[in-house]
C-alpha cells in the first residue's frame, strides 16, 4: 500500500468513526473511458458527477461545475464497484487451519475477518456475500464496517451454513466420537421438512442476510464423498418456503449433479462451484433463472495444494485433485449454454485480495472480458436483488466505483491491480 492509499484509508476510517462519511460532499470524476455495466462497450471522456454519496449526473467530456472537486482519472477506465458473490472473510485454509478450531478464540476470526474485510475493499470489491462464518463473528464484523469503525466492502452474511447429519458443513465431521454430538438446527444441521424450516428462522435470528446451503459434499470437509446428494426433496422444500417468508436469496454448494438438479428445481437462487453439472442441469437452470456462481479460482488452488504432502489431510487431497481442474471446463460449458453467471471466487480456500485473478480465468475458459466484468457488477447486483442501488454506473446510483490503468477488454490482468476505489461516495484508494 503506498503513502496516497495509507493516507485515504485512515481519513476513510477517521471520518466514517466520527459520522462524516461522505456528507456534504460534491467531486467530479474525469474518466479517460467507462464501462458502465451496461453498455458494450467502453465510453470515452465522461465526467461522473457525485453529490454526497450518489451519481447525480453524466456529462460526455470533461465539465468542472462550479464546488466540484476534481477526481482526476484520464488515464484510467472506471467501472462500477466489483462484487464477489462467494467469500469467506473471517476464514483462509492453510496447512494449520483444521487444527485451529480448537486453539483459536473468535477475537482471532473477527480480527482475521477485519483484515480480510480491509484486502478485499483494496482489490476493488465494494460489495461481498459472505457465505458461511459463525454468525456472531461475521455479523459483527459486517456491522463493524457499517458504522465505519473498521474498513471493508458491504457485506451480506449467511453467518452458519446449512447442511444434514455428516454432510458437508457439519461441523463434527472429523471429531472424536465423543466430541460429535449431535448438532440441529441452530447449529446449521438438520433433518427433514420441519428442521429445515426452523434453521432458517435460526439464521434470520441470528441476522443474516442470505441463506447458503450444502447440498453434496464438499472438498475441504473431513467426510469422504466431495459430490453425493445431502438434502431430500422435503428438506429443500422446507428450506424455501422459510426462505421466501423471510426474502432470503439461497446460494447452495452443489458438486455433484443429482443434488444440485434437486436444488434447482426447489427454486434456489444460485449454484456454487457446479463441478459435475451436465446439460440437463444446464438447462434447468436456464429454465429456472438460476444463477451459476463458478469460483474456478479456488478450483486451481486446491488442486495444486492438494500436490503438497501434508497440506491437506488424506481424506481432503484425493477429491481437492478431482474436483478442482474440473470446474473451469463446467463453467466453460455452462456459459456456451446460456447459463446466468455471477461472479464469486470462494476466497478464503486462498488469500484474500486475490479475488481478482477470477476474471482471468474466466476469460480463458472462454467468457469475453466485456462479460466477466458484467458478471460482477450488473448480473452480481441482480442476484442479490441491490441492482436498484448498485452494479452500474447510472444516475442514482450509489457511488461505488473502481478504476485500472489501460483498457481491461485489451488486458483483463488489470482487473488483479485496480488503482481506484471509491465506496458511498467515499474515495478509499487512490494511486
Amino acid at each position: 500500500m503506498n503513502n496516497v492509499t495509507r493516507l485515504s484509508v485512515m481519513l476513510l476510517s477517521v471520518s466514517m468513526s466520527l459520522g462524516i462519511s461522505a456528507q456534504d460532499t460534491r467531486q467530479v470524476i474525469h474518466a479517460g473511458h467507462v464501462i458502465n455495466g451496461i453498455d458494450d462497450q467502453r465510453i470515452a471522456k465522461q465526467s461522473i458527477l457525485i453529490t454526497n454519496n450518489k451519481i447525480t449526473a453524466i456529462k460526455s467530456g470533461f465539465v468542472t461545475p462550479d464546488g466540484y472537486q476534481v477526481i482526476d482519472l484520464k488515464a484510467q477506465t472506471v467501472m462500477p464497484g466489483l462484487m464477489d458473490m462467494h467469500v469467506h472473510l473471517t476464514y483462509e485454509f492453510t496447512k494449520t487451519s483444521y487444527g485451529e478450531r480448537f486453539t483459536k478464540n473468535d477475537a482471532y476470526y473477527a480480527i482475521k475477518g477485519a483484515d480480510n474485510a480491509k484486502k478485499t475493499l483494496l482489490a476493488g470489491f465494494t460489495t461481498v456475500r459472505d457465505l458461511g462464518a459463525e454468525p456472531q463473528i461475521i455479523t459483527e464484523v459486517r456491522d463493524a464496517i457499517n458504522r465505519g469503525t473498521i474498513i471493508g466492502p458491504r457485506v451480506y452474511a449467511a453467518g452458519k451454513t446449512i447442511a444434514t447429519t455428516g454432510g458437508h458443513a457439519d461441523p463434527t465431521n472429523g471429531f472424536k466420537h465423543v466430541l460429535r454430538g449431535d448438532p440441529g438446527p441452530k447449529q446449521g444441521v438438520i433433518n427433514g421438512y420441519d428442521e429445515a424450516i426452523k434453521a432458517i428462522r435460526h439464521r434470520y435470528k441470528e441476522g443474516a442476510d442470505v441463506i447458503k446451503l450444502t447440498v453434496t459434499g464438499g472438498v475441504l470437509s473431513l467426510a469422504k464423498s466431495g459430490d453425493n446428494p445431502q438434502f431430500t426433496d422435503a428438506e429443500l422444500a422446507g428450506i424455501m418456503e422459510a426462505a421466501k417468508d423471510y426474502n432470503f436469496v439461497v446460494a447452495v454448494h452443489a458438486h455433484g449433479v443429482e443434488g444440485m438438479k434437486r436444488a434447482i428445481k426447489a427454486g434456489v437462487h444460485s449454484v456454487e462451484h457446479g463441478t459435475y453439472m451436465d446439460k440437463e442441469a444446464m438447462k434447468l437452470m436456464v429454465k429456472h433463472d438460476t444463477y451459476y456462481v463458478p469460483t474456478i479460482t479456488a478450483g486451481n488452488w486446491v488442486a495444486e495444494k492438494s500436490n503438497i504432502e501434508g497440506y491437506y489431510p488424506d481424506i481432503v487431497r484425493p477429491k481437492a485433485a478431482a474436483v478442482g481442474p474440473q470446474i473451469a471446463t463446467t463453467f466453460s460449458k455452462a456459459y456456451q449454454q446460456g447459463v446466468s453467471i455471477a461472479f464469486g471466487t470462494d476466497a478464503g480456500v486462498f488469500p484474500h485480495g486475490l479475488n481478482g485473478r477470477e476474471f482471468g480465468l474466466m476469460v480463458a475458459s472462454g467468457m469475453p472480458a466485456m462479460d466477466t466484468i458484467k458478471s460482477a457488477t450488473v448480473d452480481a447486483a441482480k442476484l442479490l436483488r441491490i441492482d436498484d442501488k448498485l452494479g452500474s454506473i447510472e444516475v442514482g446510483k450509489l457511488a461505488d466505483m473502481v478504476a485500472v490503468k489501460g483498457n481491461p477488454l485489451d488486458d483483463i490482468k488489470l482487473m488483479e491491480t485496480v488503482s481506484f476505489v471509491m465506496k458511498d461516495g467515499v474515495v478509499v484508494k487512490s494511486r
